[in-house]
């Protein structure tokens, strides 16, 4: 007899783990949403210690509309955010991911929920870099796991790429004159300088406009499905708009994403 609990046992668990998200999320009434909390206005820490930012309201939003009751935020590195889905640690990703080939081979990812502008920042004062065309032979700031930090490391000739676990380590480095140009999404940036005093300042045109994705575990049809009507019903009713207004100076992001109609990731 114990033998046959264990084996129904150990047959349950592997039906849970195996079975689409979005069944199991709905059973629990939970939905564990991986963040970095440290990318402000997207997503970061209150001052306390709560979640906050774009990405947190929408991953709330798009909780209630899939129909779970409570949203559970995990903080974690952007580097292990692929990882952690493929693990098993959360069911979303919502940190401002940009859906790459690469990523795509692990993790499965919603339609855009958001557009994003990666820009090359600078020490204020500094004359010698006017934009992406001035990195060669620079040290160059970038969070790790980022596409920023690829077209560092593959399109700048000579750069010397230095590695961040976050934008503001990055940022930092930058204002004190060890590193000569960061590479950080364009909101984040100006946010995190003025937040913290630092005079660094964006040049240039976008290095990058590229739009956002959430991720998930592959297997996870119905879940896909059901956050990407979510997101398309937020573009449509003014959600996104309003979440964006608070967060984003005042940005209609649901505009920013009608102009990539054909935008489809995954």
């Amino acid at each position: 007899m114990a033998v046959v609990a264990l084996v129904c046992l150990l047959s349950a668990c592997s039906g849970g783990q195996g079975g689409d998200t979005l069944e199991r999320v709905r059973a629990t009434g939970v939905l564990r949403v991986a963040i970095t909390e440290a990318n402000p206005p997207w997503n970061f820490l209150d001052d306390r210690g709560r979640p906050a930012g774009y990405d947190v309201d929408v991953a709330g939003e798009v909780a209630r509309r899939i129909g779970v009751g409570h949203v559970e935020f995990v903080g974690a590195d952007f580097a292990n955010l692929v990882g952690g889905v493929v693990a098993g640690r959360f069911d979303l990703v919502v940190a401002g991911q940009t859906a790459t080939e690469e990523r795509g081979r692990q993790v499965a990812f919603s339609r855009p929920y958001a557009v994003n502008r990666i820009a090359v920042f600078v020490r204020r004062g500094e004359t010698s870099i006017g934009g992406p065309k001035d990195l060669a032979g620079r040290r160059i700031a970038v969070s790790e796991g980022t596409v920023q930090a690829d077209f560092a490391r593959t399109r700048v000739p000579g750069a010397e790429v230095r590695t961040y676990r976050n934008a503001i380590l990055g940022l930092t480095d930058l204002a004190h004159g060890r590193a000569d140009a960061a590479l950080v999404s364009w909101f984040q940036g100006v946010h995190l300088a003025t937040r913290n005093g630092l005079p660094v300042i964006a040049v240039g045109p976008p290095l990058r406009v590229c739009t956002l994705s959430m991720s998930f575990d592959r297997r996870s049809p119905a879940f896909r499905r059901a956050v990407d009507r979510a997101v398309g019903d937020m573009v449509g009713d003014g959600t996104l708009t309003v979440i964006s207004r608070r967060w984003l100076g005042g940005l209609d992001m649901a505009a920013e994403l009608r102009k990539f109609p054909a935008a489809r990731t995954g």
